[in-house]
């Protein structure tokens, strides 16, 4: 796998971990290694987006445990009409 590849998976993986520090140190080393601020993004709108679905399945699955009938829209489930990856 190339290098940039890599940083954009590491900055992914820190902003779905929530990890400031991770966050940090990768930021460096992609602005370091010539990233755009643009691949930056959109790693990290991507991270988001995943994150964003599995709190709502979570939200769902405990709902769902305490007997309660709220239900989220996942945006990525089989229903729905896009992935929460794009």
């Amino acid at each position: 796998m190339d290098e940039k590849s890599k940083l954009l998976i590491c900055l992914g993986a820190a902003t779905a971990a929530n990890c400031i520090p991770c966050f940090e140190h990768y930021f460096g080393k992609a602005k370091s290694g010539g990233l755009k601020n643009e691949e930056i993004q959109e790693a990290v709108d991507l991270a988001s987006q995943v994150k964003k679905g599995a709190h709502l399945a979570i939200k769902n699955f405990i709902n769902s445990l305490m007997g309660e009938e709220k239900e989220y829209d996942l945006p990525c489930d089989r229903r729905a009409s896009k992935s929460c990856c794009g």
